[in-house]
């Protein structure tokens, strides 16, 4: 009994532990997006002396942050919806369509997930450059479906397989045809996946650095990750701007999986398992 409680005891000490290290550097961020330059480098650690605004709003005008805001909105609806779609119909299909094509369709993605962006980071942005969507959100959010519907398939396929075949049949037999059928019946029971999905994408996309640097070349099409790296002097960087802007730009993230954390784990475990 006591041995029970002991390895409990270590166990919540450890977690406790690992939740300060990860809160740490948020907190020492927030903390140093309120002081002045000199204050920051005076003591990293030490809080403000009073909250000062002026770097929130300083980096709020030089961000474009309505622009950049707009742009990551866009891009991240775009994407995440392009994904949604093509990977639902996807998943249900290759899950509802048995025989060998399928099944070598679906570990056809699977084993794409396996391959590092970096390996395939310059014949990317060559065809993008070809293609002429080099420079354009749209194009970025093109290709963002692209590289994300492989996991989103992977999750929609072994979610499907716990939808009862019979909900598909008695559709049929009223009346509805496979696209009625899929969008009014067999959609609305993928909601747990479907919000599980939107939300990594959401996470993915607008954290993203380095696809969006290498397709966007205009600055009025920059999202909000591109638009702080302006920020970044070649010989001198105001890191307190930074901090203020890095702040800015991940609200909207952690507002969003604040709200929708209990889908996160929950739709990944179901798909995961049923698959």
């Amino acid at each position: 009994m006591r041995t029970g409680r002991f390895s409990s005891l270590l166990i919540t000490l450890a977690l406790v532990l690992a939740s300060l290290i990860a809160v740490f550097p948020i907190y020492l961020a927030i903390i140093n997006s309120f002081k002045t330059q000199g204050e920051m480098f005076a003591s990293f650690t030490a809080l403000p002396t009073s909250l000062r605004l002026d770097n929130y709003t300083e980096a709020f005008a030089r961000l474009s942050m309505m622009s950049s805001l707009a742009n990551s909105i866009t891009v991240s609806v775009l994407g995440i919806g392009g994904i949604l779609l093509c990977a639902s119909l996807a998943g249900y299909k290759l899950s509802r369509t048995p025989g060998r094509l399928s099944q070598f369709i679906f570990y056809l993605f699977v084993a794409s997930m396996m391959v590092p962006f970096h390996s395939i980071m310059i014949p990317l942005t060559r065809m993008a450059k070809e293609l002429n969507v080099q420079g354009s959100i749209y194009g970025l959010s093109l290709i963002y479906i692209g590289l994300g519907v492989n996991m989103a398939i992977f999750l929609y396929h072994g979610f499907v397989k716990g939808v009862p075949r019979e909900l598909e049949e008695s559709a049929h037999i009223d009346g509805c045809n496979e696209w009625q059928t899929y969008f009014r019946i067999i959609f609305p029971l993928l909601l747990p996946i479907t919000v599980t999905i939107a939300i990594l994408d959401f996470l993915w996309i607008w954290n993203d650095f380095l696809l969006p640097l290498l397709m966007l070349t205009n600055a009025d099409s920059y999202t909000l990750i591109i638009s702080t790296n302006k920020l970044f002097g070649e010989y001198n960087t105001e890191w307190s701007l930074v901090l203020a802007a890095l702040v800015l730009t991940a609200i909207p993230v952690v507002l969003i999986f604040m709200f929708f954390q209990r889908y996160i784990m929950a739709g990944i475990t179901e798909g995961a398992v049923k698959g």
